[in-house]
């Protein structure tokens, strides 16, 4: 360098200043990016190229009682498109997918357009579907639309069950039944499930858009017999297309423990499709309307007067075939005058005049405090949507016609489900209890999350009232107006209903017609079931004994064979077919939950067989007389825990 110019010098040192320079400023750059300022540049090319997705896991499977699936959830293929990579003229591809996806061309294309890299087309489609799209996509070379898995509710017995059940909504959320009522206990995890992407947003790892089965929702197990349930559908269907009434429900409770075991309403839906029906077929009869209970109402008027020793069976009435209260003229629904009555003859004739005579002495007061007390007036709080309260009068608005036309079941409203747990405290030894629809809760794992116990809510009247006011209204049933509603073999207490449909927009009734229904409950000397039965506005008879208690009697007929409960008078049993069940409901030994054994039928049983089949189960045998098997304390197939006391009676007469 010596033979260098200090000008040359100056230009090389500088150069090489710059150069130093310029590689410490780099060297710092990417210092300060990997030390300081990775991890924000780091999530910022991360959100570049991701994209989220929010997800969500299966539902909780829905059991009946026995273990039968009633709601499934199951995984479908969902698809969307990526209108940046769509490399087909919208037009065409909308209307190619129109007929597949059932949906408006216009509507596909303008999703098409949308712009942006992700839009959905068409949630959980049928595996058809699926098939076509796939088709399509690879004969047209069509790129941009894919597909995602989610979960898909299904209800394997379409319309069984329905209003019970619910249904769910594209975004897995409940919208009616137990679907919404415990939707956040069923539904399962949201995923906040991350998709890769390249430059242009389009998915790399689509497989990973799948869900983790363990974290789907808790499994329930409803009250429901499906077997019940369908008996009670079939018969439902039957009167409908006889009587072509407009609406109808039946409810079937065990009165011993609260337990509802039948739920069904008319019309009806299937919830696969739900929204291919009106919210009329929707609507849960048996807890969301309101109506006239007309006389199965007097069973309660009987009921405070026999408590407050007001009236004798044996006390003997005078019927002259109407009675006037304020001006006000009440006749009876025969318009027939019977005379000299017992108070016998009036429960089973169901005479008004002397109703308004019985409820006279009861008095507006007190004979408010039973109804009350009886669970009127108040939703039962069974735990479903849209449970109506009723509507009773204030005792101290009500003047004496009220009173009176009160005590034969009008000028009061009442849900389905209120009369029928009214009619259970009868058939329960006066004790009123809290229905509810749902056995047990279990989590993912198998073990139990929640079991409901029976709930005693009060005691209405005496066990020596409620046993005397069920042998009177077992003669309503054997002797009086709904001999239509007897189980031959078997003893049951019930009473008929008939009452004027009130006028929807309000303002009194609606002209000549009537709302018919039976309540009733057996057998007498042991309740098992108890049921109502209502018909709306049926055509032509609408008397509660001509059509709603024959339908009660067919029911029950098929439920005593179904419940293996002997008869009381064998010589006087109908031989009976087994139930029918419906063709996709597998009637199968059924398989305890996690943690359960299934309780077995030892009706007809010697002491020593119920003992043998009970150990064998795990339980454990409590006798009570002998002879063999005639009742047993919990019903069969229940899933109870190992070591439960099952309580068998024995009769020495039943060989």
């Amino acid at each position: 360098m010596s033979g260098m110019t200090p000008v040359v010098r100056k230009n090389i040192a500088i150069c090489l200043f710059l150069f130093i320079t310029a590689v410490a400023g780099l060297a710092g750059r990417i210092a300060w990016v990997q030390l300081v300022d990775g991890k924000r540049l780091a999530e910022r090319a991360k959100t570049q190229l991701q994209d989220n997705k929010v997800l969500q896991s299966p539902r909780g499977t829905i059991y009946d009682r026995q273990g039968r699936e009633l709601a499934i959830s199951s995984l479908r293929k969902s698809l969307y498109v990526n209108p940046r990579e769509l490399n087909q003229d919208p037009t065409m591809v909308a209307d190619a997918l129109a007929p597949i996806l059932e949906m408006k061309p216009e509507q596909i294309r303008e999703r098409l357009m949308a712009g942006g890299s992700f839009v959905w087309l068409k949630r959980t489609l049928e595996p058809e579907a699926t098939q076509k799209v796939i088709s399509l996509i690879k004969e047209n070379n069509i790129k941009g639309l894919e597909f995602i898995e989610e979960s898909k509710r299904y209800y394997p017995n379409e319309s069984l069950a329905a209003h019970v059940l619910g249904f769910v909504g594209t975004d897995d959320v409940g919208l009616d039944g137990i679907e919404m009522a415990l939707d956040k206990t069923i539904k399962g995890e949201a995923i906040n499930q991350a998709m890769d992407t390249d430059s242009r947003g389009i998915p790399i790892f689509r497989s990973s858009l799948a869900f983790d089965p363990v974290k789907q929702g808790k499994s329930v197990y409803m009250t429901i017999d499906s077997t019940i349930q369908f008996i009670v559908e079939q018969s439902l269907d039957k009167v409908m297309a006889q009587t072509q009434a407009r609406a109808a429900t039946v409810i079937i409770m065990n009165p011993r423990t609260g337990e509802i075991l039948a739920m069904a309403s008319r019309p009806t839906y299937d919830p696969n499709k739900f929204y291919r029906y009106s919210e009329e077929n929707w609507k849960n009869r048996a807890i969301s309307i309101v109506y006239e209970p007309g006389s199965t109402f007097k069973a309660v008027v009987a009921a405070a007067a026999l408590q407050e020793k007001l009236v004798r069976a044996d006390e003997r009435f005078t019927d002259n075939g109407f009675i006037e209260v304020s001006g006000r003229r009440i006749q009876n629904w025969s318009g027939d005058s019977y005379g000299s009555v017992t108070f016998l003859d009036i429960i089973k004739e169901s005479i008004n005049t002397g109703f308004v005579q019985v409820g006279m002495r009861v008095g507006a007061a007190r004979l408010m405090d039973y109804t009350r007390a009886f669970g009127f007036g108040k939703a039962t709080d069974i735990g479903l949507p849209g449970e109506e309260a009723g509507l009773l009068f204030d005792p101290k608005d009500m003047r004496d016609s009220d009173l009176a036309t009160m005590s034969i079941g009008q000028s009061i409203a009442v849900t389905p489900l209120q009369l029928l747990t009214a009619i259970s405290a009868i058939a329960n030894e006066g004790v009123l209890l809290k229905p509810y629809i749902v056995k047990e809760i279990y989590n993912s794992d198998g073990s139990l999350a929640m079991a409901t116990p029976t709930q005693r809510v009060r005691q209405v009247i005496a066990p020596d009232t409620a046993k005397e006011l069920a042998g009177l209204l077992e003669k309503v049933v054997s002797e009086g107006g709904a001999k239509r509603a007897a189980v031959k073999g078997y003893k049951f207490a019930g009473k008929t209903g008939t009452a004027e449909r009130l006028n929807e927009s309000g303002g009194g009734y609606a002209a000549g017609r009537y709302i018919a229904s039976f309540a009733g409950f057996g057998p007498v000397e042991d309740p098992q079931v108890a049921a109502l039965v209502v018909i709306d506005d049926p055509k032509g008879a609408y008397y509660g004994g001509e059509i709603a208690a024959p339908v009660f009697g067919e029911i029950m007929t098929q439920v005593m064979r179904y419940l293996s409960i002997r008869p009381q008078n064998a010589g006087e049993m109908v031989t009976l077919p087994p139930p029918k069940t419906p063709a996709n409901i597998v009637v199968a030994p059924p398989v305890a939950p996690k943690g359960k054994v299934v309780v077995p039928n030892v009706i007809g049983k010697t002491i020593r067989e119920a003992g043998d089949a009970l150990a064998a189960a795990g339980l454990i045998l409590i006798p009570e007389g002998s002879g063999v098997a005639v009742r047993q304390s919990i019903l069969p197939n229940t899933a109870v825990n190992p070591a439960t006391e099952i309580t068998v009676y024995f009769d020495p007469g039943r060989r």
